[in-house]
């Protein structure tokens, strides 16, 4: 697959070689040189289905990086490929690496070949989320009114770290072994949890922080007292061995780059709230840029 995306790069390098003469005439030839920085102009950015907080910084790096020349392809999968594809140099970067908990298995299967370059946000959190007017505040008590949530947990993708951490700690740290733990999707749950707030139904889910489902529905965090669910946490971007010698420029950026949670909070309700298909994100992005661009200009200055 990486091979494939290299021939067709140098493929298209060839043919906007051929042109560079004329370009250069007319004083256009940096728009199609790709970066002058040393860094190589193709890169793939692996995106968790069902991650926002990850898509959304994503789409905003492609946005930024394509300005500067790079050819940046986004691939969506779920985090144990992600995670090993990365230890492949399959993929060169990815922007949602949960630590110390969340991917803690993932960073120690594959930790020999990842480079951490560094967190991002130190503001993220698993939760069990509730409707706001429900009968419980913790999931100490959601056993007993098990009946009153249609005995049912609504998870999300069966390989990520928190459906990893509510199976193994929360159920049994909490005896809900006799609730239905489903799992599915991240929009699957999102679909439900709306459903049950039109429907002014009662619903647990499995979900996390920083997510626009805090501004879109009310809800509030089951008390966690056992600490099943860990502490707050940071979001990590993670490259490949190959990305470190691949995009020494890009490496550094990136190790600096910070995202707080209003920004994110903005950039993802921008994205995801709108109602816009997938198609429209780069638009969408675009927009957000200019009106955040001193931001956004920092993040390579």
């Amino acid at each position: 697959m990486k091979k494939k995306r290299l021939l067709t790069g140098l493929a298209l390098s060839a043919v906007a070689a051929l042109g560079l003469s004329g370009c250069a005439a007319s004083g256009a030839s940096g728009d199609t040189a790709g970066p002058d920085n040393g860094d190589k102009k193709d890169l793939t950015v692996a995106v968790f289905n069902g991650w926002p907080e990850g898509e959304a910084a994503s789409y905003l790096w492609k946005s930024i990086l394509e300005d500067k020349g790079y050819d940046v392809e986004l691939e969506y999968a779920d985090a144990g490929p992600v995670f090993a594809g990365l230890s492949t140099n399959d993929y060169d970067v990815a922007f949602d690496g949960w630590l110390p908990t969340t991917h803690k298995t993932y960073f120690e299967k594959y930790g020999d070949d990842l480079v951490d370059l560094g967190a991002w946000n130190d503001e993220a959190s698993l939760t069990f989320a509730v409707n706001k007017d429900a009968p419980i505040d913790s999931l100490e008590e959601l056993a007993a009114h098990a009946d009153e949530f249609g005995n049912r947990i609504v998870g999300i993708e069966p390989g990520a770290g928190l459906t990893e951490a509510t199976q193994n700690k929360v159920i049994p740290g909490y005896g809900l072994e006799k609730m239905k733990f489903v799992t599915s999707s991240t929009p699957a749950m999102l679909s439900e949890l709306k459903a049950a707030t039109d429907a002014g139904e009662n619903i647990v889910v499995t979900l996390w922080r920083p997510h626009w489902a805090y501004d879109e529905f009310p809800l509030k965090d089951l008390k966690d007292p056992k600490g099943t669910l860990g502490d707050a946490e940071s979001i990590h971007s993670v490259g490949s061995k190959e990305f470190v010698k691949d995009f020494p420029a890009l490496k550094s950026w990136i190790e600096g780059f910070k995202l707080d949670s209003d920004h994110l909070y903005s950039l993802e309700n921008a994205m995801f709230n709108s109602g816009a298909e997938t198609d429209e994100y780069e638009s969408i992005v675009k927009k957000w840029i200019s009106e955040n661009q001193d931001y956004v200009d920092g993040l390579t200055a």
